[in-house]
């Protein structure tokens, strides 16, 4: 295409200047009067006239296709369409050269872990999910803290000592990062008691126990929960009070990997192996809170004070 306009264009050029020419070949020697204008305008306006008609038709000429060139085209589209169809014919016969089921997986040996420890403790690797402060139930806050003023003034007059390792006033968003870490949402009574006081801490920390355990904060009942899913990765039965720390159950009071546990679901609270089983962390400190006031027993213990201290005696010691 380019060649045959590249052509119009010279073919037009060499014209004008052979017209340019030959007009001055006949003219003689000595010029005569220049014509009237009109006439030389003429003149000039047919050459001209017929460069750009001899252009036109050349493009013209270039931009309408042969014969031969339409012959060419026509070859080309049937050619590829050939080659077309023998690649889906190519493509066809090897699916259906393909099996049309795939063959069953090897069946994994039997384990060999016993029965009670071969369901997998999933709670203990929860999905990651974004830390959301929930607000406290207002009744049930009240309802902790009036617990706590009833400790905290028996523990003010008897024991002080023990009484100045109560932790100072947890945060709504450390609880709330602490749920997220472990995938559980805790209980409206441990969150108004944590944000009451973040655990206890130091010689002869407040607890309920006989080894004096004291009660968890917001990140030790995190890192504790950690050490046990750590340690036991397998979940051994349905009740999460029944197991030392699991994906269901929270620590919250305990020392050495000996912990009290609060189940989330239904809120009940208990000890690994034995101790007394409560519907609520609420029952619980309402419990401590009588047996404290009264010097009644709570799960065969009696509240005893030595040099400011709290301790926890075995009530038959008392009796006897």
């Amino acid at each position: 295409m380019l060649k045959l306009v590249r052509l119009a264009l010279t073919a037009a050029v060499v014209t004008a200047i052979v017209v340019r020419l030959r007009r001055r070949a006949r003219m003689p020697k000595t010029p005569p009067p220049p014509p009237p204008r009109p006439v030389r305008r003429t003149g000039m306006g047919l050459a001209w006239a017929g460069i750009t008609a001899v252009v036109a038709l050349t493009l013209v000429a270039a931009l309408v296709p042969t014969q031969a060139q339409e012959t060419a085209t026509a070859r080309g589209r049937a050619y590829q369409e050939e080659q077309d169809a023998l690649i889906a014919q190519s493509l066809a016969s090897r699916d259906d050269a393909r099996p049309t089921s795939t063959p069953p997986s090897p069946v994994p040996p039997p384990t060999t872990q016993p029965q009670s420890w071969a369901v997998a403790d999933g709670g203990c690797v929860p999905e990651q999910r974004r830390a959301r402060v929930r607000p406290v139930d207002p009744k049930v806050r009240r309802a902790v803290n009036r617990q706590w003023r009833r400790i905290e003034r028996w523990l003010k007059a008897n024991a002080p000592r023990t009484y100045r390792t109560l932790g100072a006033p947890g945060r709504a968003r450390t609880i709330a990062i602490a749920e997220a870490q472990m995938g559980l949402d805790f209980p409206d009574d441990l969150r108004a008691s944590l944000l009451r006081h973040n655990g206890s801490r130091g010689a002869g920390a407040f607890g309920f126990s006989r080894n004096g355990a004291p009660i968890l904060g917001v990140r030790q009942i995190r890192d504790a929960w950690r050490a046990q899913c750590a340690k036991d990765r397998a979940d051994p039965g349905h009740d999460p009070v029944g197991e030392v720390v699991g994906d269901r159950a929270i620590p919250f009071l305990g020392v050495d990997g000996r912990y009290a546990v609060l189940d989330p679901m239904d809120g009940a609270v208990g000890w690994e192996g034995a101790g007394p089983r409560m519907p609520s962390y609420y029952a619980l400190m309402r419990a401590v809170a009588d047996a404290l006031e009264t010097g009644t027993e709570i799960d065969g213990l009696r509240p005893a004070v030595r040099r400011g201290v709290l301790r926890w005696d075995n009530a038959a010691y008392h009796n006897s």
